[in-house]
């Protein structure tokens, strides 16, 4: 994920009480509540906020939305931000419809956000937002399938780990079983799934369950593309992170992630094809490719990185 700050854009007086901020996008005058987050790949692609913070908020290992209560904010504003940005921007494509929930929202309502982006931008092709296991559960097949006909087509999804003991050390909130089932359903309706998986998760003690279990579970759910991170623990929920775990925590070096990530890929035997990155900014070793197609080249590629024989990411430039 990637943190949209002021400083990334022009912009004009930032109210710090409500952490209201107009920005200057593309050419955009928006009012965003921050702070922001947006997937890497939605970084050129026009932002529409239609709810603020996150419903579930537990997740131990993540701070994006810790300052904000969960809201879905009115039709009437999100219509407004529609149409102020389609004034300066009618040749948009994509949108990314922020914050955390998007997916939470009534059918009806989702429906009614999409048609009004429809027929602000012609030239309309995809739209995305962020999913989580809950979010996907409450929807029906059916309903999943009409938000696609309606162009909401990508869904970015947080496995972050298969195992089941993990998941319950990080306070996710789903079972592996639960995952496979809504990623299936997803993949059913005709939806694209985006996963994100965080290497060091387990730590040192628990790596080996850690991986296992994502195998199992991606080996089991159909994902379009799959992107791996390396785990960063935020200052502000650090201590919340060791208390969740229940056990003394340490976090793996950077030759255990890239052993993790060996045997990652060296498991993964997909449904269907996936296409493969870890090229996000918290990763040691950036890595591209399909699966399962492109394995044993990924597999060379980390093993010259674990001999010393490719340069890794250096700490002072990593970062979410």
């Amino acid at each position: 994920m990637e943190t949209i700050s002021p400083s990334n854009y022009i912009n004009l007086p930032f109210d710090r009480a409500n952490g209201l901020v107009r920005i200057l996008q593309f050419g955009m005058n928006l009012i965003y509540d921050m702070p922001l987050f947006r997937p890497p790949s939605e970084g050129d692609n026009l932002i529409i906020q239609a709810t603020l913070g996150c419903s579930f908020n537990q997740c131990s290992f993540c701070a994006m939305y810790r300052s904000k209560h969960y809201v879905e904010r009115p039709l009437d504003e999100v219509f407004a931000d529609i149409r102020t940005a389609a004034a300066d921007w009618p040749d948009a494509q994509r949108v990314f419809l922020a914050d955390g929930d998007a997916l939470a929202l009534p059918t009806e309502t989702l429906l009614a956000i999409l048609r009004e982006l429809a027929a602000a931008f012609p030239h309309l092709t995809r739209v995305s937002c962020y999913a989580t296991p809950g979010n996907i559960a409450r929807k029906s097949i059916e309903e999943l399938a009409q938000l696609r006909e309606h162009k909401l087509t990508l869904l970015y999804f947080g496995i972050e780990s298969g195992s089941d003991l993990i998941l319950k050390k990080i306070t996710k909130g789903a079972t592996q079983r639960r995952m496979a089932e809504v990623l299936t359903k997803a993949h059913a309706s005709g939806m694209k799934i985006s996963a994100t998986v965080i290497l060091g998760l387990g730590g040192r003690m628990h790596s080996d369950e850690h991986i296992d279990g994502t195998i199992a579970l991606l080996n089991s759910a159909p994902v379009t593309y799959l992107s791996t991170l390396q785990l960063y623990l935020d200052e502000s929920i650090a201590e919340e992170f060791q208390r969740k775990f229940g056990e003394p925590f340490e976090m793996p070096d950077d030759l255990a992630i890239l052993k993790e990530q060996e045997r990652l890929i060296s498991g993964l035997n997909p449904p269907q094809p996936v296409i493969f990155r870890s090229n996000h900014a918290s990763n040691a070793l950036a890595l591209a490719g399909n699966l399962p197609r492109d394995k044993e080249k990924l597999l060379l590629q980390l093993r010259e990185a674990m001999a010393g024989q490719r340069a890794l990411r250096p700490v002072f430039m990593r970062g979410l």
